[in-house]
């Protein structure tokens, strides 16, 4: 008797579940040409890849699942997860909102799981623009140090070739077309520069480099702390509260955030699904003057 394509997927999760990842696949690949139009077999075939880190793989089912159906939580939270390996986390990000506004439409309980995905998107993509300004500025700092030191040889080099001899009239010979009076020397007499103007030639350009490279390794140490803690992060919008309150489950929340998903999606505490209304929402103010002391230390925080 010939399988369902249905059965045949029950078959690959089974060997899912005892973590036979690639006789699932296997299974999922029969599926898929018994009815290439169900989307949960790609999803499934997809989390498979995504255990053996077959990235490739996990990606274009992940996008097929979603041309299937476009409302696929798992399509949206995988394709994002695939796009965080690969380092894309543009893409990414608004994969992962769009699986976790899914998830609260469709009251299908994920935990954390989409969250604590944004989350680490979010940072991996802020680190990786952190590492992109540090390289381009020590490119700029080392490319400051080397002008400052061309700068301070040419006016060096001035000193010592522009008046080299004084001629028969009495006038420093000059590679320069203005010749300047020079008394008290013999004609034929090489002129030297005075030290004490080379050496504040050379003082200014090492106080100037200082004061650059002084400038540069403050605004590296400045970035080093440059992280948003979680606890200051909404559990839905994954952005910095303004309006934190806090629910008789103890979950914080912006207020503007969670009385929106109370009034469009249902009564309940999205992280514990509890009963919740707008009137249980308590203002927490010790969270709030934590956020308002760190959005006053750290400016960066809008380009976060």
């Amino acid at each position: 008797m010939t399988s369902s394509a249905a059965e045949l997927k029950t078959q690959g999760n089974k060997c899912f579940n005892s973590r036979n990842y690639t006789e699932a696949i296997q299974w999922y690949n029969k599926a898929v040409a018994r009815d290439n139009s169900v989307s949960s077999f790609y999803t499934n075939r997809c989390l498979c890849h995504i255990k053996l880190k077959q990235w490739k793989l996990a990606l274009e089912d992940s996008r097929r699942a979603l041309e299937l159906d476009p409302s696929s939580v798992k399509a949206h939270f995988f394709l994002g997860q695939v796009l965080v390996e690969q380092g894309v986390y543009e893409e990414a990000i608004p994969c992962l909102h769009r699986a976790a506004d899914l998830a609260r439409d469709q009251r299908l309980n994920y935990g954390d799981d989409i969250g604590a995905m944004l989350r680490l998107s979010k940072k991996k993509r802020w680190n990786q623009l952190e590492n992109q300004r540090i390289s381009e500025e020590i490119t700029l700092q080392s490319h400051l140090n080397k002008l400052l030191v061309e700068d301070r040889d040419r006016k060096l080099s001035a000193l010592r070739f522009n008046k080299t001899t004084v001629n028969a009239e009495g006038l420093a010979i000059s590679d320069v077309e203005d010749e300047s009076p020079v008394y008290g020397v013999e004609p034929g007499v090489v002129v030297s520069p005075d030290e004490q103007t080379l050496r504040a030639i050379r003082q200014d350009c090492d106080t100037q480099l200082e004061l650059v490279n002084e400038l540069f390794s403050a605004v590296d140490d400045r970035r080093r702390r440059r992280e948003v803690p979680d606890y200051l992060c909404c559990k839905i919008s994954f952005e910095i509260m303004v309006d934190p309150v806090i629910t008789p489950s103890g979950v914080t929340y912006d207020r503007k955030v969670i009385e929106d998903h109370l009034q469009r999606v249902g009564h309940f505490d999205p992280v514990t699904r509890s009963e919740l209304s707008i009137g249980q929402l308590v203002p927490n103010l010790a969270i709030k003057e934590v956020i308002d002391c760190f959005v006053a230390e750290n400016g960066w925080i809008e380009e976060y």
